[in-house]
Order: C-alpha cells, then structure tokens, then sequence
C-alpha cells in the first residue's frame, strides 16, 4: 500500500464479499475419509490461497502454515501499536462436509445467487459466509490505515469437520505459541429466534459441549446361523443393550452456563435439584422449537448410537457385536463421569466391554455477564445496539463442537461464536447446515462485515 484509502462503501463491500464467498464456495474443501470421497480429504490450501490473495497489498501480514502442502491453515496478523495491549482474532476454517449434489437445488460447489437473493453452496453457512466476512473486514482496516492498539489476527484453519488428521486449530496452536488472543470470535451463534413471548433473541456460542466416544462390545458366543439357537448371537444381545440406549438422550446433569441462559429466557433461576432444571427446560422450550431441541441435548451426557459391527459372513452368529456412542458432554465432565453414565444406562446383567476409540476432548466455556462479563461481550451488544438492533443477545452452549474449544485450552482466551443473520431465518440455517441446499442470504454477508468492522475498532481503536 501507497497510503490509506477511503472507507469503501456499503456497495463496493458487498460486491467485495459476494465475490470472496463465491469463490471460497467454488473451491470444493469437502473433507471426509478418503474411501468416501474418492479423493484426499479437505484439500484447503486452495482456499487458503485465495484468502492471502485478498489480502494482498493491504498491509497486513500473511503466512500459511501447513503440516501437509495440500492442507494449509491461514495465519494473518495486523499488529497492534502496543505489544501488551489486548488483541482479538477473527477466527474461521475452510473446509465443510461432503455434499451429493443429487439431492440439492442448484449445485453444491457453483455458489449460484438466485433473483431473491440467495447464496446456494456447501459452505454457505458453515462457515465460508463468515470466512468471507472477516477476510473483507480485515482488509478494510488494514487497507484505511486502521492500527490497532493490539493484534488483530485472522486464523483460518483447515480439518475442523473431522479433526483427526491433526492439521489444523490443535497442530497449529502448537505449533505457533503467538497465536493467543486475548478475544477471539468464531462460528456458533447468530440465529435469530422470535420467541412465543414476543422477545427476539440472537445467540451467541459462548461454550461447546465436548466429545468422548465409546464402543460398546456385547460378548456372546459363536454359532451356526442355520441353529439361532447354539450358541449365543452377540448381535441380539447388542440389540438389548440399544434397546436401553435408546435415541440416547442424556440424564439432567446441568451446567452454570445452562442456568444463565435458562434464566435469561425465562426471567427466574432455575430451581434445586433436577426436578429444578427439568421444569426450567420444559419452559424455556415453549419459547421457539429450536430451544426445544437443543435445551434437551444440552442437560447432561448424550449417547447416540451410530457406528455398528456385527459378523463378517452372513452365516455366522458372531461372538461379539458392538456399536460406538457419539457421546458429547457438558464442559467439566470426566472420563469417569461418562462411564459412569453409560453404565447406568446398559445396566450390569448382560455381558458387555466397554472400549474408548478416542481420548477426551473437554467441553470449555468463556465467561458472559454479570461478574463475568467480558470486554468483548460488552464491545458486541455495543456494536448492535449502535446498528439499531433490538434482539437480546444470548448466551448458549453448543451440543457440537468448534474449534474454539481448542483456543481456550492454549491460552486465557475469550472465545465467542457469533455473526449477526438478518435475513437468513433460523429455520434456513438449521434446515442447511451440513444438510442439502445449504445457503444464505447476501445481505447477512455485508451485515457481517460490518459487524467486524466495528467490533474490531471499538475494541482495539
């Protein structure tokens, strides 16, 4: 850059960040397994690419970090003027789940934009939208000679849809003891809710729930297909054990971040014990269905049941079958805590082992309000309030799982997930995400660049 430019105006921005999102979009990141993709898993580094390409020529720093060539993370600083001052990190990852274009509208990795103004792609939504957002975002204070007091990153990684290739947020963060931001923004929130009670809402990620799963092995005895009844099938003895697993719906457990955001819905505290915290979902789930789904997922300890083994020759009753618990878990929970759990669940009278194909990954929450409220909690109604939005913000846990659970097990960071959608209903987010027909409004693309922008220069100005 020769010299600061002008700030750029809402048009010249929102052309700007259609572009980014459609290009970002084009490029098919999809990571799965190998064998389901017939090709190498994420392949991001092509998106990676793009994004140092916007941020070419604006002052800001650019590197792209790869433990592999093809599976490079971004790393972008624009440094602050004070080294001990506080900084804040627009954070996003680049590749999404497959998608089987069979089953969409228009096709998944062509970025249409129809005549009502709907951006259609994988992607879309989680997360290339806000990907786009804070890429344009940085560049337009880097570029009008904004300086921050502070840091200010952009971290986009690769692998955070499945994680276990140890490219991205985790290796990175090893890797790179600089990047710890005392803020941090990320995916997880923004649905707006209009609740029964006349309330509008948007959510804000300030925690996830964290991840253990476990394999369930029922021990039996081989046998003779042709003779069911020689031997002792391990596949009906599983089918008892799921029986009792059931949609594997968690026992009430509770959370203190559960209690603020039951109380912030229902206007009271919630009340002692489980019987407390039963009756305070039930209330808060009349509000809007979407709290009625989550609110249930979010007491205690899921188990769903989803990977199944059984024999490998159809004319073989097999000794041991087994199925593996996606289970998610409040943040503080321990491995014994889930065991423990899922025991009660199984019982102890038929014959069972208990595996752990993964070790834990523990849920974490950042602090919101009250005596713990934050700068960037604050900075954040702040910037909407200014915009002229009325809706609450509020504070949720997530049943799934960011990456910004890894920020905060590196370092003190403040991690939030959040991008204010005007336009896109909750409704289009849900029925989209990591689903067919994935998309987003374009105006909710310049409503979050906007929103960067002004959260950055109130924080770090």
């Amino acid at each position: 850059m020769t010299g600061p430019l002008p700030p750029a105006s809402d048009q010249h921005l929102a052309a700007e960040v259609l572009a980014l999102a459609r290009a970002l979009i084009r490029v098919d990141t999809s990571n799965a397994p190998e064998a389901a993709l017939g090709r190498p898993p994420g392949q991001e580094t092509p998106a990676a690419e793009l994004l140092a390409a916007a941020l070419e020529g604006t002052g800001v720093e650019v590197q792209l970090v790869a433990r592999e060539d093809a599976r490079a993370n971004l790393v972008a600083r624009l440094p602050g003027s004070d080294p001990d001052a506080p900084s804040l990190a627009f954070v996003g990852h680049s590749d999404v789940v497959p998608a089987d274009a069979r089953d969409w509208t228009h096709p998944p990795f062509e970025a249409v934009v129809d005549d009502d103004g709907w951006l259609w792609g994988r992607g879309a939504v989680d997360m290339k939208n806000e990907v786009a957002a804070r890429t344009v975002a940085l560049a337009e204070l880097a570029r009008t000679g904004f300086r921050p007091r502070g840091d200010l990153w952009l971290v986009v990684v690769a692998d955070e849809e499945d994680g276990t290739a140890e490219v991205g947020m985790r290796w990175l963060l090893e890797q790179r003891p600089d990047v710890r931001p005392t803020w941090a923004v990320n995916e997880g929130g923004g649905l707006r809710l209009n609740l029964t009670d006349g309330r509008t809402v948007l959510t804000v990620s300030t925690g996830e729930k964290g991840t253990y799963p476990v394999r369930v092995v029922a021990r039996g005895e081989a046998g003779h297909a042709s003779m069911p009844s020689v031997g002792r099938n391990a596949v009906v003895i599983l089918g008892e054990l799921l029986t009792r697993v059931g949609q594997g719906m968690p026992e009430p457990l509770g959370h203190p971040a559960l209690d603020t955001l039951l109380a912030q819905l229902n206007g009271a505290p919630v009340g002692p014990g489980p019987a407390g915290l039963e009756a305070a979902v039930r209330k808060a789930s009349l509000l809007h269905p979407a709290l009625a789904v989550d609110l249930a997922a979010l007491v205690g300890t899921t188990m769903a049941p989803t990977l199944l083994a059984g024999s490998t020759k159809r004319n073989v009753m097999p000794a041991r079958a087994s199925v593996e618990l996606d289970c998610r878990l409040l943040p503080g929970t321990t491995e014994a805590d889930v065991e423990a759990a899922v025991r009660r669940r199984l019982g102890d009278d038929l014959p069972y082992d208990l595996e752990w194909p993964e070790s834990l990954v523990p849920g974490s929450v950042s602090p919101w309000e009250g005596d713990h409220a934050t700068p960037l909690s604050s900075a954040m109604a702040e910037v909407l309030a200014a915009r002229g939005e009325t809706a609450e913000l509020l504070p949720v846990l997530t049943t799934g799982f960011t990456d910004s659970v890894y920020l905060r097990a590196a370092g003190d960071v403040v991690a939030y997930g959040f991008t204010p959608l005007v336009a896109t209903p909750a409704e289009v987010v849900s029925a989209g995400f990591h689903n067919a027909d994935e998309r987003v409004h374009v105006d909710d693309l310049l409503h979050g660049v906007r929103f960067h922008l002004d959260l950055a220069r109130r924080l770090l100005g």
